[in-house]
């Protein structure tokens, strides 16, 4: 099947992205202020699916419910896991770290597009991802000496993190192609939302709330990943795929590591030379794998 046409209107749409989940990793940081990675997570994903229920209320009768097992998967790998692997990584990284390594996802998206789907490659591609992991694996080993007191190989988390998005791109390109994106977002959240609800009740963590200012800080910055971050964004994302391919869709990462960088400067996290040789290999490796796309 030949590949649409890159419009102008998706770039400006991936730019916006870009600058959206840029300031995501900036909000994780100030989230954990206050709150535990897990209850976090949970609070992420519930908040996002109660804002999704009205909408797959009034869209129920145009929902394909027997495919309901690959939107169970696309919240799984596109919101669920991620939730908690980004969450666990800034435990120990701080946020422009988190940003950089989330530009490996166009590469996973790739890779998995390649050895799931089947979907064909070229030489350049397959030096973008050497590169473009080689880039990641540098920042792990040698970015401690940026002088950041952490521990860098929880940067793990963040790459299973954009390996879980890289298969939710592939899924709904191949699988929703024909279904709207406001759908699969509300489908998706519906199906993840109840255990991590569950999770929250159990663990009694809004109950125990004080709500003095650092809390109302962090929830604020919750708030602000959840609605806007997840919520709003996560039915652009699926609508961009949906009018470009997956890959292209993926490359919002290519910009997000600027704008992770610039909020991390302002927050006065270190950027040394092993941030900037590592960002210039792996959005080198993200150029090659989709150049021929756009």
């Amino acid at each position: 099947m030949q590949e649409k046409p890159i419009e102008l209107k998706s770039i400006f749409i991936l730019l916006a992205l870009s600058l959206v989940w840029g300031s995501s990793f900036i909000l994780i940081k100030k989230a954990l202020i206050a709150f535990e990675p897990l209850d976090l997570a949970c609070m992420r994903i519930s908040i996002s699916s109660l804002a999704f229920t009205p909408i797959l209320y009034f869209q129920r009768k145009n929902v394909p419910w027997n495919q309901w097992k690959l939107f169970l998967a696309v919240g799984l790998t596109g919101s669920g896991i991620p939730a908690f692997m980004y969450f666990m990584a800034q435990t120990n990284i701080n946020s422009t770290v988190s940003g950089l390594l989330n530009s490996l996802t166009p590469i996973w998206t790739l890779l998995i597009g390649l050895i799931v789907f089947k979907t064909k490659i070229d030489s350049s591609k397959i030096i973008g991802v050497v590169i473009g992991f080689l880039g990641a694996a540098l920042l792990m080993i040698f970015g401690k000496s940026e002088g950041e007191n952490t521990n860098l190989w929880y940067g793990l988390f963040v790459v299973f993190g954009t390996l879980c998005y890289g298969m939710s791109g592939n899924l709904v390109k191949h699988y929703f192609q024909n279904v709207r994106s406001l759908i699969i977002s509300a489908v998706s959240f519906f199906l993840i939302g109840p255990p991590a609800i569950a999770f929250l009740l159990y663990r009694g963590t809004l109950t125990q709330i004080e709500w003095n200012q650092q809390q109302m800080y962090s929830m604020g910055a919750v708030l602000l990943l959840s609605l806007v971050g997840t919520v709003l964004a996560t039915i652009i994302f699926y609508k961009l795929i949906q009018d470009t391919n997956a890959v292209f869709g993926s490359s919002v990462a290519y910009l997000m590591p600027l704008v992770a960088m610039g909020w991390g400067f302002f927050d006065g996290e270190p950027i040394g030379l092993i941030i900037f040789i590592s960002m210039s290999l792996i959005l080198t490796g993200v150029y090659l794998i989709k150049k021929k796309n756009v």
